[in-house]
């Protein structure tokens, strides 16, 4: 537990709806090691944003957390998520954790210049940091951080600050953001899928500067991605996430070399690669699963080519395979898989 800045401890997330619940995570659990990069890949709908969320306790309506843990291990003491009111919240959120959201183009309001909105964030949330934090907060001095700020990202601040939005190209703008997320100083920031729908030069531009960032700087990252290239490349640990569980998780070299994972097997088997042979790709069969009718076992037991009885009747634990944590039956050593 001392290497964790946060702990998910067994988190169940509904989504309560008029005439049915939907289960959106189921029993996750998870420590996200700190000063690390850490991924969670998965299909669309597999739970990550919705994990993520829950550790800024703003999941989408009407989805909450019924049970489980969210705790933050602060620097002199443990903060349980799930149990903090609205003005706590305000306290936590940009101080301990910020987020850069999928779509950069959306969380900039296009009528009003870069610094008039870093400095709108800054007043807002300069009253509830920790007093060695907040600054005398005049627009010199805000001028003066953000100027930092975009040097970090590597861009110009003479000429984004007094930009709008529209001014700005799409890596540019997603830059802004990533130095939006770094404003007041946090110790782990959420990254939803941060460079999407930008061109691959662009990508890797992005990704080596929050490397840097997260190196030069100790602060911690959780990736939410379905680009297997970038884990490979980026990430210090990874999870895989399927139909809201936790299917396998370990560095990334271990993953990556071993798959123990039916799942894991097949994203990476069915990843494209730059230099390799499109005949050789192994897509996974079948379709997600549905959060409203589950699979008794396994939730991946009816696309999964290793499957056999008991995955159709059980739910797999979590099984300890050589420092990874793989949810299946193949490694029961108790279990003769036939």
């Amino acid at each position: 537990m001392a290497n964790y800045i946060v702990e998910f401890k067994n988190v169940v997330i509904h989504y309560e709806l008029r005439k049915y619940s939907l289960c959106a995570v189921n029993d996750f659990s998870l420590g996200l090691e700190k000063g690390a990069i850490t991924a969670l890949v998965g299909e669309s709908g597999s739970g990550k944003t919705t994990i993520a969320s829950s550790l800024l306790a703003c999941i989408s309506e009407p989805g909450r957390v019924v049970s489980g843990q969210v705790i933050f291990h602060d620097k002199d003491k443990d903060i349980d998520v799930t149990s903090l009111n609205e003005k706590e919240l305000n306290a936590f959120r940009w101080d301990k954790v910020s987020m850069v959201f999928q779509g950069a183009q959306s969380a900039l309001n296009p009528v009003i210049k870069i610094f008039d909105q870093f400095y709108e964030t800054l007043y807002v949330h300069n009253e509830y940091l920790p007093k060695d934090k907040r600054i005398v907060l005049t627009k010199a001095v805000a001028r003066e951080k953000m100027v930092k700020l975009l040097e970090i990202v590597n861009l110009d601040p003479d000429r984004v600050l007094d930009a709008y939005p529209h001014e700005l190209s799409g890596g540019m703008k997603q830059r802004v953001m990533i130095a939006f997320s770094l404003l007041c100083d946090p110790d782990l920031i959420i990254l939803d899928e941060p460079t999407t729908a930008l061109d691959v030069i662009t990508q890797d531009f992005i990704f080596s500067i929050l490397k840097k960032i997260n190196r030069e700087m100790g602060i911690a990252m959780l990736l939410l991605t379905h680009d297997i290239a970038i884990v490979s490349k980026y990430a210090d640990y990874m999870g895989v996430m399927y139909g809201g569980r936790l299917m396998e998780y370990g560095t990334v070299e271990d993953v990556f070399e071993h798959r123990y994972h039916p799942y894991t097997k097949g994203l990476i088997d069915s990843t494209p690669s730059l230099v390799g042979d499109l005949d050789s790709l192994k897509p996974i069969g079948g379709n997600p699963p549905d959060l409203l009718n589950m699979p008794k076992g396994c939730r991946f037991n009816p696309r999964c080519s290793k499957c056999f009885k008991r995955c159709t009747e059980e739910e797999p634990q979590d099984y300890n395979v050589n420092g990874s944590l793989v949810k299946c039956f193949l490694y029961d050593k108790k279990e003769d898989n036939k």
